[in-house]
């Protein structure tokens, strides 16, 4: 098993909230955690206001592709994390599970998605703080 810790971040489509999640959680944490996300009902494709609001902060998330919740990728995470979106991971002792309780991005502009991915960026940093710190230099 490796070293690092792994997260997994699930909402229904996959398509804005955990795509946003993992791709702040990779591009703030860079290589000391793991990152994976998925949901129960995949989306076609990754919320077009998702793509537009990371780009802003130039993070790139169009090659993203909403993937299927598996018991694998809850078996094989550190922390599972929900995005207040009803969904519920299969629960396997020494996990850990949060619930972030985030408004859909789904069906909304980009001006309402801005926020709502900053909201996620402050939850990431906060995570990251706690199961991956930064080294002392």
């Amino acid at each position: 098993m490796s070293e690092k810790p792994s997260v997994l971040f699930v909402c229904v489509h996959n398509a804005g909230r955990s795509q946003m999640a993992a791709a702040w959680l990779n591009h703030l944490a860079g290589d000391r955690i793991e990152v994976r996300s998925a949901g129960s009902a995949p989306a076609d494709q990754v919320n077009p206001a998702a793509v537009e609001a990371m780009r802003e902060v130039g993070i790139d998330i169009s090659a993203e592709t909403p993937k299927i919740l598996t018991v694998d990728a809850v078996k094989e995470s550190d922390v599972c994390i929900t995005m207040g979106c009803g969904d519920t991971c299969p629960v396997f002792p020494g996990k850990r599970y949060l619930d972030w309780t985030l408004e859909d991005p789904a069906g909304q502009g980009v001006a309402a998605v801005r926020a709502i991915r900053d909201e996620i960026k402050v939850l990431v940093e906060g995570l990251i703080e706690e199961i991956a710190p930064e080294p002392e230099a």
